[in-house]
């Protein structure tokens, strides 16, 4: 028997229940359960939303009900949780893991995240200023670097508060 009729030939004994997953387009109406978790606190924990807007490092990105199994890297930026009551809270994230599970779950792991209101414009803008005047001054490499980094969270975080 050639091997196309014997693959073709198993194919057909297949049961029924052993049928072809589908996905479709994620629909407005489902909910996702989002745990959000920091080392030291959780901030959801399998509450069921509408959607999450993310920061990933492949670029913002929006997850509802069905999405794609996947895992991203967040970047500093802001992350959007969409209830059902039609308002969104928004929380500053410095990085991290964003993981979609099968079966609408979505797990947000996070190194530090804060509530966006909670911060204050001349902060940031004072902090930004001194990161950029260690990166640019006369320090270590690892001291320019660090600062480098800060201030690349810090320029985030501006222009989050920014656009509110």
């Amino acid at each position: 028997m050639s091997s196309l009729r014997l693959v073709s030939a198993a194919a057909r004994r297949v049961p029924s229940s052993f049928g072809i997953a589908r996905r479709g387009y994620a629909e407005a109406s489902d909910k996702i359960k989002l745990s959000l978790v920091l080392p030291h606190q959780a901030i959801f924990t399998s509450t069921e939303v509408v959607q999450v807007n993310i920061s990933a490092a492949t670029g913002d990105m929006g997850i509802l009900a069905n999405h794609v199994p996947s895992i991203e890297p967040l970047r500093p930026g802001v992350i959007e949780v969409v209830e059902s009551a039609g308002g969104s809270k928004k929380w500053f994230v410095s990085g991290g893991f964003a993981t979609v599970h099968p079966n609408n779950k979505l797990t947000i792991n996070a190194v530090e995240a804060a509530p966006l209101e909670d911060f204050s414009v001349e902060a940031i803008r004072t902090n930004l200023q001194e990161a950029l005047r260690v990166a640019s001054g006369n320090g270590s490499e690892e001291d320019k670097l660090e600062a480098r980094i800060e201030a690349d969270v810090y320029e985030a975080l501006q222009h989050a508060v920014s656009s509110k």
